[in-house]
């Protein structure tokens, strides 16, 4: 048991490279299989991030008038909801979730939800120039559990993110499903997570 241990000590830093390359193998298989069992999305999902992308997700919402919404820490509810009932979306298909701290939290504070519903495949919403890190952070962690998505961009002027900022969110979301642990709590800018807030009844 000792000598177990003191391996472990000494190469843990192989063994976590052999846990990322086999999680990269495995995770392309689950994409593949998700997208068999659902070709179409079964449901809408936005990145908050500013008034362009509720708007933006509401048109798209007229267009497929049976999938339900999640809008993963976008506007606050109150100024929200208005731009979904001016759209005339039902309450009940809104769900606004406020747990999220960061983009990659967008995706582990909400991969749980959708997998309880048996969700396998989504459309996934943000602006372009945010889209290469959100595309990114949605393979390893919607894919890790079996969901696929089909992206959708929201015309933008401001330039791509740089791919420093893919890079460490990607190790973020590797570390997450290593440890089930983001990072954002080391990050003493961000404020606390709030509480889900759900679709309410019409």
């Amino acid at each position: 048991m000792k000598l177990c241990l003191h391996l472990v000590k000494k190469y843990w830093i192989f063994l976590l490279i052999g846990l990322t390359f086999t999680l990269q193998s495995i995770i392309p298989i689950r994409l593949a299989i998700a997208y068999l069992i659902a070709p179409q999305p079964e449901v809408i999902f936005t990145l908050g991030g500013g008034q362009d992308r509720e708007e933006f997700t509401a048109k798209f919402a007229q267009k497929h008038p049976t999938l339900d919404i999640w809008i993963s820490s976008g506007m606050r509810p109150e100024l929200a909801r208005p731009i979904f009932k001016a759209a005339g979306i039902p309450e009940s298909r809104l769900h606004l979730d406020t747990r999220a701290v960061d983009t990659v939290t967008n995706f582990t504070s909400v991969v749980k939800d959708f997998k309880n519903r048996r969700i396998h495949h989504l459309y996934l919403i943000t602006s372009n120039f945010h889209m290469r890190r959100a595309r990114a952070i949605a393979k390893i962690v919607l894919g890790s559990q079996g969901i696929t998505f089909t992206s959708v961009y929201i015309p933008s002027k401001k330039p791509k993110e740089s791919i420093f900022r893919v890079i460490r969110d990607s190790g973020r979301s590797f570390m997450w499903i290593l440890t089930g642990r983001t990072g954002a709590s080391l990050n003493p800018k961000l404020p606390h997570p709030h509480q889900v807030l759900k679709r309410k009844s019409a």
